[in-house]
């Protein structure tokens, strides 16, 4: 005979190793497999029970699963407890064998004895599939109406599981379970709840049927509320806690959305949230719910006033999870009463310092909701104050919060950017992420940038630049903020922080020196341009500095060597040792920069300030990348191509004809959406193809400049080739015919009709059109000017555009002369697209800067 239950158990336990272990079950199952193929009746339930053991220990059983069987169809109550056990333990509903128990199961629901019905029940409410549930349905519809109160109660158990397995059973049970609410038993008025909340669920039309019942759950919790002591329904002092909570969540399901119920349960709402204690998890349970049932149905002001208080009591708990609970609720509700909630502001801003990290996660985001035009500057200054201390870890979700607070609710631009600045320590370079104004600069970016260290996201201090840009009252504060910000944290400064301050300072390096009227509240900053170059080496200079810093320093150098002549040579100096640098971008950024030198005038207009950025381009230009604030073109690297780097030329930007007048993005990046730099005599200059630009390696001998209409560009200056125009450009006039000067016979006649596409303010610009033999996808424009402007053009992605250098800068009025430019467009598609072109006509006219936009599109058929 095979041993007892606890003498394996003992076994088992004895076993120092899962070896040892083994051996004992493989043992012990033997025997069990001898014993059922005896058919051993005598210790049958003895055998099943150390089967069920075996089981939980994770070995197999399904040797014995049989055995189960047999016990169920057994006549005693012990054998069938034993084999209903074995049989929810060793089986599942997916076991095929599972359907030979289903005729046992309904003669055990049909018994006379309560126990062996609520053995029945019990099993199918734990492992009916949904066969079984609708063979069976019948007989549990009856049992619900049974007289017996224990075989309701398990009887709308086992209906809660056969409603999920089978939802078209839900019409057998509405009714009857909207009859178990007048029975007295606290048992059967527990399942019965639950079971109307199931049967709400999975039916949502029956939630308008149990409204009628609202009155009835209100007179149950009501007497829940006012009964005297039960001892078997107490916990903590409190009657039947599970029950009141279900008729709460109950309560909620009918009353959302419907002002009727919701009537009808606020007074027992408040009873429940005024009566019950609150100092027993019990309490706090009941209170929870109670909450939750207030915000979730159609409650009075005064009553969710009530509810977000007692939220403001658990928010002073020492208990973390009831202080969880609180910040949990009050993140969903402040969008349904903000103003209750802002009541308790200064204790949720404690909650983001308690030492749980979860609570201060939960906490910053309630923060961030009750954030507001009248409360930002306090709230952000709590923040800030906390980001000195908070763990390095949580310092990235703090900064971004605080950038995206300040973006959104900043009284100024100059409080903004301060706010940034300030909490650079613990986010670096977050100061680009915030609109610009006044003193929000001064309180928000400055601790952003100061406090953050490496934790501030390359988006944010991306998006500042832009928004910076577009601030030019702020240039000169912005210079000078970052300057200092730079100089005191020289050796911590991380990347965020490097980078924007190296950017900005190389964009506006000369507001520092001269000087300018001071901000409200802002100290004097006397430098001079060898300390500002200076500051800039040693940055250059510091050990472990990152590659992309090394490569922003470099092209900062660059542009401050045309802001300070006088300190020319020491940045070419200074970029003359990253020649042989082993970072290849490094290396090229020098090599080329060094070339640059050798250009004079055209140095000087290449390295000119880059025009501001639209924001609103921008944003749309992260929207459709897909990413936030994700950092727009212009500063992103350009994997050594550093001529159009200084361009903001992106290889990849599809620039498509628009009727809207409003500039985009593309053309931001392509330098059109700013008309060219006056020269000093106030004529417009000199405009440079970028892609003639990609050949200031091929070392030409430096050309002087001159000024005037008739100068010309150095012959082959960008390594272009044949792409020179012939010296009499100027008078030789192909759109004579159009009225743009004196009539002038050409060298050939165009094969196309030209064209006017500008006409206006005496501005007039036209297009004359030749194409070379053999080569049918490209045209040549003659871009013919009078009076005076330039035309930059930008053309879709599936064609090339190459500009030569424009025959002059100044026009003689009253049509004196002519400027030309030509235009190489190739049509990779030809034949398939035509030849569309948008332009960017930027002229001055009476001291009068002037820009317009021009969509060409009547260029004539087959270019």
């Amino acid at each position: 005979m095979a041993v007892r239950l606890r003498e394996l158990i003992r076994s088992v336990r004895q076993c120092k190793t899962a070896a040892e272990e083994r051996n004992v079950i493989a043992k012990e199952s033997a025997a069990l497999r001898n014993a059922f193929q005896e058919q051993d009746v005598t210790y049958r339930h003895r055998n099943v029970a150390k089967l069920m053991y075996i089981h939980m220990l994770g070995y197999p059983t399904h040797f014995g699963q049989m055995e189960t069987l047999k016990l169920i169809a057994a006549t005693g109550f012990a054998e069938k407890r034993m084999g209903y056990l074995g049989l929810m333990i060793l089986l599942d509903e997916r076991q095929e064998v599972l359907m030979l128990v289903t005729n046992s199961l309904k003669n055990d629901l049909n018994a006379r004895n309560q126990y062996i019905v609520g053995l029945a029940l019990c099993a199918l409410g734990n492992i009916c599939s949904a066969e079984m549930a609708r063979d069976l349905t019948p007989e549990i519809e009856r049992l619900l109406q049974s007289s017996n109160s224990y075989i309701r109660k398990k009887a709308a158990l086992c209906c809660t599981r056969i409603i999920r397995k089978v939802p078209d059973a839900v019409e057998a049970f509405q009714d009857a379970a909207a009859k178990l609410l007048a029975d007295r038993h606290h048992g059967v008025l527990l399942t019965g709840v639950t079971l109307m909340l199931e049967i709400c669920a999975v039916e949502p039309a029956a939630v308008d049927a149990y409204r009628r019942q609202v009155p009835s759950l209100c007179k149950i919790l009501r007497s829940l509320l006012m009964s005297g002591f039960a001892p078997e329904h107490d916990v903590s002092g409190i009657t039947d806690p599970f029950l009141q909570i279900q008729v709460l969540r109950l309560l909620r399901v009918l009353g959302a959305g419907n002002a009727a119920a919701s009537d009808a349960m606020s007074d027992i709402l408040a009873q429940v949230a005024t009566n019950t204690e609150g100092t027993r998890n019990a309490g706090n349970a009941i209170l929870y719910e109670c909450v939750q049932t207030i915000m979730g149905v159609e409650s009075s002001g005064g009553l969710r006033v009530l509810a977000i208080n007692i939220l403001g009591r658990f928010l002073a708990n020492k208990d973390n999870n009831i202080l969880y609970v609180a910040l949990n609720i009050l993140a969903r509700v402040v969008s349904v009463d903000l103003q209750a909630v802002q009541r308790h502001r200064s204790t949720v801003v404690e909650c983001v310092k308690d030492a749980d990290v979860s609570i201060r996660r939960r906490a910053l985001d309630l923060v961030y909701a009750l954030v507001n035009e009248g409360n930002i500057t306090a709230l952000t200054k709590e923040l800030l104050d906390y980001l000195k201390v908070a763990d390095a870890e949580f310092k990235p979700d703090l900064t971004a919060k605080i950038a995206a607070l300040v973006q959104r609710f900043a009284p100024d631009k100059r409080w903004h950017f301060d706010s940034l600045l300030q909490a650079r320590c613990a986010l670096l370079l977050a100061p680009h992420c915030f609109p610009l104004q006044g003193s929000w600069v001064d309180s928000v970016l400055g601790p952003v940038m100061t406090q953050a260290g490496g934790d501030v996201k390359e988006e944010v201090w991306r998006a500042f630049i832009v928004l910076l840009t577009n601030a030019p009252e702020l240039h000169a504060y912005a210079a000078r903020s970052l300057f200092r910000s730079l100089r005191e944290h020289l050796a911590s400064a991380e990347l965020s922080l490097l980078a924007t301050a190296t950017w900005y300072i190389g964009e506006y390096g000369e507001l520092l020196v001269r000087g300018g009227a001071l901000l409200e509240r802002e100290d004097a900053l006397s430098v001079g341009p060898a300390e500002v170059v200076g500051l800039l080496e040693a940055v250059l200079q510091r050990p472990g500095l990152q590659p992309q810093c090394r490569n922003y320093l470099l092209t900062a150098l660059m542009k401050l060597s045309t802001r300070f002549p006088d300190q020319a040579d020491r940045i070419k100096g200074l970029l003359a040792q990253h020649k042989g640098s082993a970072q290849l971008e490094s290396q090229a950024r020098a090599v080329e920069y060094g070339q640059i030198f050798q250009y004079g005038e055209l140095r000087n207009q290449l390295l000119e300030h880059m025009p501001p950025l639209d924001p609103a381009a921008y944003a749309r230009s992260v929207a459709a990348a897909g990413t936030l604030n994700s950092a727009p073109p212009t500063l992103a690297p350009t994997n050594g191509n550093v001529v159009k780097d200084l361009l903001s030329l992106d290889d990849d930007d599809d620039i498509t004809p628009a009727p809207s007048a409003q500039a985009s993005f593309a053309d931001d990046l392509l330098g059109l959406s700013a008309a060219p730099a006056a020269a000093p005599g106030g004529t417009v200059a000199q405009a440079a193809s970028p892609l003639d630009l990609l050949s200031l390696l091929d070392d030409p001998a430096p050309v002087a400049s001159t000024s005037g209409a008739a100068s010309q560009p150095p012959p082959d200056l960008f390594g272009l080739g044949d792409a020179q125009a012939p010296a009499a450009a100027a008078a030789s006039d192909p759109l004579a015919d159009l009225g743009f000067g004196a009539p002038a016979a050409p060298a050939a006649a165009p094969a196309f009709q030209p064209i006017t596409v500008f006409d206006k303010d005496g501005v007039r610009v036209g297009f004359a059109f030749t194409k070379p033999p053999g080569q049918p996808g490209l045209t040549d424009i003659s871009a013919i000017f009078s009076n005076s402007g330039a035309a930059p053009a930008a053309v879709p992605k599936f064609m090339q555009l190459k500009l030569d250098s424009a025959s002059g800068s100044t026009l003689p009025p009253m049509g004196g002369g002519n400027a030309t430019q030509q235009l190489h467009v190739n049509n990779s598609m030809h034949g398939q697209k035509p030849l569309v072109m948008r332009l960017r006509i930027a002229y001055t006219l009476g001291g009068e800067n002037k820009l317009e936009q021009v969509e060409v599109k009547n260029f004539p058929a087959g270019l």
